[in-house]
């Protein structure tokens, strides 16, 4: 009775072993399994993502870049004298002519310097006359001396003529005949001097009117210098058009070239638009400009590029073409596009969130059926404001994702609900 309740026992011991020998074989072989298994694919929300299809056609390659309306011409009004401020007479966002008198300001020094530049000129116009008056004194003094001479010349003449006549009668010495002779040409060399001598006096006289009159011209002028920054006290605008600002509070003293306010054209105005850095190297003069100043848009050209780099941007002037719009005005705020080029029959999609000009991006691009989406590499060409070139990695007809998806970057399949 042992024997066999032995040999049972035994065979319990054995199945059993099979038994487990077959369980851990199958799990096992049920974790390699697993282990070979895809991780399943994250899920996205179809609503909350942006799709779009890659076509073929013509695209238009342009930038975008805020900016604001400034005035084309400006006038900025700097003080042509020193002096204090009294009044301000026109407040910003006034219409002026060019004549309007802004600003007054008051120099009791040039009130002064006025005064005696004044009595200068006049005084030295007033010696110009005592002086002409002694010329004209002196040249008829030397004008009478020579009538007296000529006079005395005409006697001495007629006595040599009746000594002559004598001394033919026997009735004269011949020395009487000779002294009346050396006496007619005495007076006769006498009114010769005379007359050279006024002559010169006349020359003479002449630069000497010349040098007073310049010193005169230059009185006069100093004169008009300091009357005329006498009268630039009341500060002018110059210009027709709208006081923008006045950059100068009453009681302040201000000096020459100081600027004091700014007076603008509201009717000729221009975009300045700020360009990135990046994007400004093939903007060119006279390329074709829209600005959009958010109640439609405008027309323009590019009339000016600035050759340097502030805060990471490019200023760029677009002029707008024809007139301007109601409501356009200096200071708003504006969007502007530049159309740099236009391409032909190219592969493009909208643009990305991501991706620089001639950058290899990753997207999601969407099975056939739609429900997935797998990562596929992509190389981006020519960049515009709205969509990119495509050169490899899509075809016409691919529907991908453009919205940022760098929450998944660690896996290259995902499941579109």
């Amino acid at each position: 009775m042992d024997i066999p309740r032995i040999g049972q026992a035994r065979r319990r011991r054995i199945r059993w072993t099979i038994y487990g020998v077959l369980c851990l074989s199958a799990i096992g072989g049920i974790s390699w399994y697993v282990t070979k298994l895809k991780p399943a694919a994250p899920s996205v929300e179809s609503a909350a993502v942006w799709i779009r299809t890659v076509k073929r056609g013509a695209i238009v390659l342009d930038v975008r870049g805020p900016g604001t309306l400034v005035p084309l011409e400006i006038r900025w009004v700097a003080a042509q004298a020193s002096g204090r401020l009294e009044k301000r007479l026109v407040e910003p966002g006034t219409r002026v002519k060019a004549d309007t008198v802004l600003i007054e300001l008051s120099n009791p020094d040039l009130q002064q310097d006025v005064l005696t530049a004044e009595w200068d000129w006049k005084s030295s116009m007033s010696d110009l006359a005592d002086f002409r008056v002694k010329l004209e004194v002196d040249d008829l003094t030397a004008e009478a001396n020579i009538s007296k001479l000529e006079s005395d010349y005409t006697m001495a003449k007629v006595k040599l003529e009746a000594q002559q006549e004598l001394a033919k009668s026997g009735l004269n010495a011949s020395l009487d005949v000779r002294q009346a002779e050396v006496t007619a040409e005495d007076l006769a060399n006498q009114i010769k001097l005379q007359k050279q001598l006024r002559e010169k006096n006349k020359e003479s006289i002449e630069a000497q009117l010349a040098i007073r009159q310049r010193a005169i011209d230059k009185l006069r002028a100093v004169y008009e210098l300091k009357r005329s920054q006498l009268d630039q006290l009341k500060v002018r605008a110059g210009v027709d058009g709208v006081l923008q600002e006045v950059d100068v509070d009453e009681g302040k003293q201000v000096s020459v070239g100081m600027e004091l306010a700014r007076v603008s054209n509201p009717a000729r105005l221009k975009a300045q638009l700020k360009i990135m850095e990046s994007q400004a190297k093939d903007v060119q003069i006279g390329q074709v400009a829209s600005i959009d100043w958010r109640n439609g848009l405008i027309p323009g050209h590019v009339i000016r590029k600035d050759p340097t780099v502030q805060t990471g941007t490019v200023t760029v002037d677009v002029a707008l073409d024809g007139d301007l719009p109601h409501g356009a005005i200096p200071d708003l705020s504006v969007d502007g596009t530049i159309e740099l080029e236009r391409l032909n029959d190219v592969i493009y999609v909208e643009r990305p969130t991501q991706g620089q000009e001639g950058s290899t991006i990753g997207l999601f691009r969407l099975t056939p059926d739609g429900r997935e989406a797998e990562r596929v590499v992509v190389k981006i060409g020519r960049v515009a404001v709205s969509v990119v070139e495509i050169l490899s990695g899509l075809k016409v007809g691919d529907q991908v994702i453009l919205s940022d998806m760098s929450a998944y970057d660690t896996t290259d399949r995902i499941r579109l609900n």
